[in-house]
């Protein structure tokens, strides 16, 4: 099924592939999406919308086995601070819901910042724009597509 963020990329001549699998009502987990598309967990990329201290909205793009480093995602953008935006904004904010997020074809284009570890792979994976749908597409290809800034966006993993 074509998406949005897929007529998107469309427009753009960048090459992707569609990835569809069964969603299951109660699972958000993109280590489950990763585990349903055939994909480790660290090339299948989570979209966040965020907030920062200045009022402005934000994409945050990290791994799927990663979490969000706030002090991070803020000085990145140049804030302060930053937070997520309660789950009942995303919706009107982006046009996706829940587990659909994606900087591709959102209602604004939000600037948009990726963990550096998406230059690690080949190939990643991102929300299509809907639940069910993964787009796989090479990191310099989301990287030009999205205008995201690289940059340290995760927690230090604790051994």
């Amino acid at each position: 099924m074509k998406t949005n963020a897929a007529r998107f990329l469309d427009s753009l001549g960048i090459p992707y592939e569609l990835r569809e699998y069964a969603v299951d009502p109660e699972e958000f987990s993109a280590i489950a999406v990763a585990e349903k598309i055939g994909m480790p967990p660290e090339q299948v990329f989570k979209t966040l919308l965020c907030v920062t201290s200045d009022r402005e909205h934000i994409f945050a793009v990290v791994p799927g086995n990663a979490e969000l480093d706030f002090k991070k995602l803020a000085r990145a953008a140049g804030a302060r601070k930053a937070e997520m935006v309660s789950l009942k904004e995303v919706e009107p904010l982006t046009g996706y819901i829940r587990g659909g997020v994606t900087v591709f074809g959102a209602k604004k284009a939000f600037p948009a910042f990726a963990d550096e570890t998406i230059q690690l792979f080949d190939r990643i994976s991102v929300s299509a724009g809907t639940r069910g749908t993964q787009l796989v597409l090479s990191p310099d290809d989301y990287l030009r597509a999205s205008n995201a800034t690289l940059a340290d966006l995760t927690k230090d993993a604790h051994p």
